[in-house]
């Protein structure tokens, strides 16, 4: 992080737990992250590696039980998250942390208008009579893109595509100027010409409205545009983070590079058929002892089978939990 400057958001050691039949799941472990202002962070990963539970951790969105917060801190403001009753968090959430959630269509609610959803956090967080919040829901819809936006306020989220109720969600985030915006995979389930439409507007957004951005995906191609900090988590835990052209050009964890052969090239020879990565992401029942991509690593050494590697620095803002990174323990295996 630039010398002197504080993150808007520091997240140490967040550790989250589901308690279910066959035991505890340990969804998200030992995650520490931080944002600055202005900033836009990618999440990268396959689906169960933690990102998205992460995510909703910090601001109180999952249902407790199962889901329990077991140790970790999520400063923001001058305020730890974690540490707020249901209230303090319902003042946080919409006001001055935005979430969009992956599927539009269930996140809507389908018997209200989307006029009468916008205004509700302008009504609650900020206070504005009816009038007024008609009037800035009008503004948001006009801000996202949507046009005849006046009209287009009294209609139910069936009324719209896919890519327009996207914008919504968008538009209800982005309702009360928060400082942070969370994007849930937002344009997962859009095709993709309406998926370049919306990375362009939160493009244009970010830059006009200053506010600082984690984006959830599974798309690396996506990261490679907006992103200025890339974090790749597996298994519950941050494996790599970097920048983002420093991750594309020397990733140093071996899921990083995997996850890079995947990525369908349009030069150079045509492969026969495209590089996968073999096995599954793993289910962390009970605290993790190993690393949780042994099993799926061809580099992998006998360390790796008993100990959680450490984030290793390994460059400018590049780290690594990777025993591979470290000369001694090469040698040790050696």
């Amino acid at each position: 992080m630039p010398h002197g400057t504080l993150p808007v958001l520091d997240v140490q050691d967040l550790k989250t737990v589901f308690k279910t039949r066959a035991g505890e799941v340990h969804a998200v472990n030992d995650v520490s992250f931080h944002l600055q202002k202005g900033e836009l962070l990618g999440v990268v990963g396959e689906s169960g590696s933690g990102k998205s539970v992460t995510m909703m951790s910090l601001l109180g969105l999952l249902p407790m039980p199962p889901a329990e917060i077991r140790s970790g801190r999520v400063m923001f403001e001058g305020q730890d998250l974690l540490t707020l009753d249901p209230k303090g968090l319902r003042s946080v959430r919409g006001a001055r942390i935005g979430f969009i959630f992956q599927d539009p269509m269930t996140s809507l609610n389908p018997v209200f208008t989307v006029g009468h959803q916008i205004a509700e956090p302008l009504r609650k967080h900020m206070g504005m009579s009816k009038k007024r919040a008609a009037e800035r829901s009008i503004e948001l819809l006009e801000l996202v893109g949507i046009p005849d936006a006046g009209r287009r306020l009294y209609d139910y989220p069936h009324q719209f595509s896919g890519g327009m109720r996207q914008r919504v969600m968008i538009a209800i985030a982005l309702a009360c100027d928060p400082q942070v915006l969370i994007a849930d995979e937002p344009t997962t389930a859009l095709d993709v010409t309406i998926q370049a439409q919306i990375l362009e507007l939160m493009k244009e957004l970010r830059d006009k409205l200053g506010m600082a951005v984690i984006w959830i995906t599974h798309d690396l191609g996506v990261i490679a545009g907006i992103a200025d900090r890339v974090m790749v988590m597996y298994g519950g835990q941050v494996v790599e983070h970097a920048p983002v052209h420093e991750l594309f050009a020397n990733p140093q964890h071996p899921y990083t590079s995997a996850l890079l052969k995947t990525i369908p090239s349009i030069s150079g020879k045509r492969a026969a058929r495209l590089t996968v990565i073999e096995g599954q992401p793993p289910l962390v029942l009970g605290a993790p002892t190993s690393c949780p991509f042994r099993d799926r690593c061809a580099q992998a050494m006998p360390v790796c089978a008993v100990k959680v590697p450490p984030r290793y620095d390994v460059g400018e803002g590049h780290d690594a939990a990777c025993f591979l990174v470290d000369p001694l323990e090469v040698a040790n295996a050696g």
